[in-house]
């Protein structure tokens, strides 16, 4: 072969491979590009509610312990956040998801396998049959197969996968960041639970003592019997208090208990300062950050970006498809002649095929795949629209709560100066008892309803700092 010859021959191998790189770097389909969306300029609310003016700022960027601090509340939240089951099965689809992108990430590369064969034989010497080598045949051979993703049917595949795997790793976090709202709005709840159930045992002991003054009046006559079974009414009314609340409060524990991975049981509840009201200057910061923070928004646009990756596939199943293989092998019917170069094969196929008449199907694919994206564009819109609804909620309850709470203080001042007055008239005889039991019922109800304002209150905190999209972090 001439040397003209050999850099003909090379030259076209080249130009040939060189080619098929830069068909194999072609993708059809759209790139993604994120829909556009329209932010308000401030969470409706922020206005009313006591924020910081800082808008660059925000709670939901905090970490978990800063915005809960209650030692108790910190460690039931750091048990759930290992143990909780929720989050173990959504660590383990991010596991099940990254083999899938391997999975589907092979199909771009080409399979090379090794194979041998031997057949031997035994034969008997009373044959009178002489053979040099036990070894009747034998091959060594070594075969590979290639589709080249010329259209980049692979690479959108893959590209798919990895945004389904990036939706896991967000739908991770925003099981993670339920289960800190979930492990705190309980604990606040038990915490409210406590103090009603300490209130009906401070008004039983005092209704106690009053039923035992009235029975000694009416022992002596001054009294009728109907104010004993008035004050025995008050009585009754506060003792069957007790059993719902400690229900309750059980039930509650055993819900906290599930969230921590744990068997139902009790759980350490006692820290004084759980319903203190929130703070006044919370930093909310711009709606469009809650684009990059809250793990439903983030996960609901990784899902449009598989949505639209899967055009590019549909897209893909248009065009031609090239599949390479060949093979190469020695063998012999000996030891010594298995690797003789006499003995090699070498062979090469091509194959190109081209979708003529599918009935439909391929355009029926990329409609489908085309509609599909829409479906994920509009739910992309949906989260992020309740996003913003979320956060003025919360805003909104912010104030709401700290007012009726406040009312609710006053309520109650009024009501326990109304059974003093009305206990020192009843004492000097200047009214009956039936004032006494009235304006005690209206107290305790009133004790118990402050401290679901005050529960409710607590839990505004709890409900903007999940809206925000914090509580994920770690």
């Amino acid at each position: 072969m001439t040397r003209f010859n050999f850099f003909m021959r090379s030259s076209l191998v080249g130009g040939v491979l060189i080619g098929l790189a830069l068909l194999s770097g072609c993708k059809v389909g759209p790139n993604y590009v994120r829909p556009e969306v329209t932010a308000p300029p401030a969470f409706r609310g922020a206005d009313e509610a006591a924020v910081s003016s800082d808008s660059k700022a925000s709670l939901g960027d905090e970490q978990w312990s800063a915005v809960y601090r209650e030692p108790e509340l910190q460690e039931l939240i750091r048990k759930a956040l290992v143990n909780n089951y929720d989050v173990r099965i959504a660590a383990q689809r991010i596991l099940e998801q990254q083999a899938q992108v391997r999975i589907t990430r092979s199909q771009q590369f080409p399979t090379v396998s090794l194979g041998g064969t031997a057949i031997g034989a035994s034969l008997p010497s009373s044959l009178g049959t002489q053979i040099a080598s036990p070894l009747v045949d034998g091959s060594f051979s070594v075969s590979a197969a290639w589709t080249p993703d010329f259209w980049g049917l692979y690479r959108r595949q893959t590209e798919a996968a990895r945004a389904q795997l990036l939706a896991q790793t967000w739908a991770q976090r925003a099981v993670r960041l339920t289960i800190v709202q979930q492990v705190a709005t309980y604990y606040l709840q038990i915490r409210a639970l406590d103090r009603q159930r300490e209130i009906t045992r401070q008004t039983i002991k005092v209704r106690q003592d009053s039923l035992d003054l009235t029975r000694r009046l009416e022992s002596g006559g001054s009294v009728p019997l109907s104010d004993v079974r008035q004050a025995e009414q008050l009585f009754y009314t506060a003792t069957s208090e007790v059993p719902p609340i400690e229900q309750e409060i059980q039930q509650t524990e055993n819900a906290i208990a599930l969230l921590l991975g744990e068997n139902p049981g009790p759980i350490a509840h006692k820290d004084p300062n759980a319903l203190t009201p929130p703070p006044q200057d919370v930093p909310t910061g711009i709606p469009s950050q809650l684009l990059e923070r809250r793990p439903d928004i983030l996960e609901a646009e990784a899902t449009l970006v598989a949505a639209n990756a899967q055009i590019g596939v549909a897209r893909a199943q248009f065009f031609p498809n090239l599949s390479i293989s060949g093979s190469a092998g020695i063998g012999g019917d000996s030891f010594s002649s298995i690797f003789d170069t006499a003995g090699k094969t070498l062979y090469g196929i091509g194959g190109l095929s081209q979708p003529i008449f599918t009935g439909g199907r391929l355009r029926g694919q990329l409609e489908l795949s085309e509609q599909a994206k829409q479906e994920m564009v509009l739910n992309y819109q949906k989260t992020i629209s309740q996003a913003f609804r979320d956060v003025s909620n919360a805003l909104i309850a912010l104030k709401k709560q700290r007012e009726y709470r406040e009312q609710r203080e006053k309520l109650v001042a009024a009501a326990e100066d109304s059974v003093r007055l009305a206990r020192v008239r009843y004492e000097g005889g200047s009214t009956g008892y039936l004032e006494v039991l009235t304006t005690d019922s209206n107290l305790f109800t009133a004790q118990l309803n402050l401290v679901t304002a005050q529960q409710d209150e607590a839990l505004t905190i709890v409900q903007l700092y999940s809206a925000l999209g914090g509580g994920w972090q770690t």
